[in-house]
């Protein structure tokens, strides 16, 4: 797979549009608006981070977050190509493997998640709000 061309920012600026090149123009604006980038990205990452071992889009919604980033910063964007360039290997690597490969490493990933569920029960107790249809059976689970 060939590396994308490393763009600098002076290139960049053509193609942005006429806000963004207005708010680089003025060096308080664009401080302003590069730690509003970072801080908004940033909470987008962390939030898909801690989603990550819970059942829900946690990589898809880092990769969003790092997309935030990589709008202002370099090394958030050598960061995404980078995890896209996993991600890509990862497809084509399990794409061509038989289905019994692929329902054990989708075995392996509901393991791994319920593990997380039961040490964290193990160490927060199972949450009340839980219906109690789903509360009930959990606290019959040895440990918890």
């Amino acid at each position: 797979m060939t590396q994308p061309q490393r763009v600098e920012e002076d290139e960049r600026d053509d193609g942005d549009w006429a806000w963004r090149r207005r708010i680089r123009a003025n060096p308080h604006s664009n401080r302003v608006y590069r730690t509003v980038v970072g801080v908004v990205g940033a909470l987008i990452t962390i939030a898909g981070l801690l989603m990550v071992p819970l059942p829900g889009p946690g990589w898809l919604v880092v990769f969003i977050g790092v997309g935030v980033l990589a709008s202002e910063f370099h090394w958030a964007q050598r960061l995404l190509d980078f995890g896209r360039e996993r991600l890509s290997a990862w497809n084509d690597w399990i794409r061509p493997r038989p289905l019994w490969v692929k329902a054990l490493v989708g075995l392996l990933t509901a393991l791994a998640v319920c593990v997380f569920f039961y040490l964290l029960f193990l160490a927060s107790g199972v949450p009340t709000f839980l219906p109690d249809v789903v509360e009930v059976p959990l606290q019959r689970v040895p440990g918890l």
